[in-house]
């Protein structure tokens, strides 16, 4: 089949192209630069030049394709809600491309989900979008393309891992090398699921190929790894003390951080599991902070 994909030279993107073209199908990358085509040429697959914001290019990426896996997202949290803003359009361009079709759309979102007490499911609504919460806006145009007979489902992501990256965890590690410490919040017993990029992957083409519209995927390897574990791994891969801090110092100390570090975010992902037969094998969380730690070292 012919797969469109955004963001497909981007860290998620450039473990998917592979894991689809291994699989036998045919991509086409939406590249907003010639790096990225050259990149997406590279690893086997078409470009398609465009960009989020270019509607036009969207559609017709969709238009041409046997379905859509939408990874792009611009991660400038300094324009967070005009971000969000500008996934909610996107989305709907790719919705309106594949109204009334069989072709499947799969949207990314994040784990915004309430579940106080337990691990979140697949089953669990989003947190309303909000201007304090914007990111919901991504599922809500999910349900308004699914409305118009767009094939379109949800990938809920965790913290996406390999050794050289790790998601909201990436910008902790920049801050403990900032500031020469590793912190956490109170006791550090609060949790954050995770995922490998490769076994993410993998889910993704499962749920191109045999995905249902109007179903909420959760691309959970590990239900929550608690900060404290996190915070002590980057202690040792940067070399700094690790602390506890106070809640109310956590915005002062992390910034835009300072409402995540705080969340309780676990996530179960055993309805996706039995969905699709997906079993993540790859490493988990800790492992790759500290083998990250050794590779720093031998490039050192």
């Amino acid at each position: 089949m012919r797969v469109f994909v955004t963001g497909a030279s981007g860290f998620i993107g450039s473990a998917v192209v592979p894991e689809l073209i291994g699989a036998g199908h045919q991509v086409v990358g939406l590249a907003r630069s010639e790096a990225s085509a050259q990149a997406l040429l590279a690893a086997g697959a078409q470009a398609h030049r465009g960009s989020l914001d270019d509607l036009d290019s969207l559609r017709a990426g969709a238009a041409e394709s046997d379905g859509v896996i939408h990874l792009a997202f611009i991660h400038d949290f300094s324009q967070f809600e005009a971000n969000c803003e500008t996934d909610r359009q996107a989305i709907g361009a790719l919705g309106s491309a594949l109204a009334a079709s069989a072709r499947p759309l799969i949207i990314t979102a994040g784990l915004g989900v309430q579940s106080p007490g337990r691990p979140a499911t697949e089953e669990d609504p989003p947190i309303p979008s909000s201007a304090g919460f914007p990111r919901s806006v991504s599922e809500e145009a999910a349900a308004s393309a699914l409305a118009v007979g767009a094939h379109v489902s949800v990938m809920r992501l965790p913290q996406v891992h390999d050794p050289n990256k790790q998601g909201l965890i990436t910008f902790m590690i920049a801050l403990a090398r900032e500031k020469g410490l590793s912190a956490y919040v109170g006791d550090g017993a609060n949790r954050w699921p995770a995922v490998h990029v490769l076994d993410a992957a993998k889910l993704y083409r499962l749920a191109f190929e045999k995905g249902r519209a109007g179903i909420r995927y959760h691309a959970v390897a590990e239900e929550g790894v608690p900060l404290r574990d996190i915070a002590e791994a980057i202690g040792r891969r940067v070399n700094v003390p690790v602390n506890a801090i106070a809640a109310d110092e956590a915005v002062g100390h992390f910034g835009w951080l300072g409402h995540f570090v705080t969340a309780d975010l676990r996530a179960s992902s055993a309805l996706t599991r039995e969905w699709l037969d997906w079993n993540p094998v790859q490493r988990g969380l800790i492992s790759d902070l500290d083998r990250g730690r050794h590779l720093e070292e031998m490039k050192a």
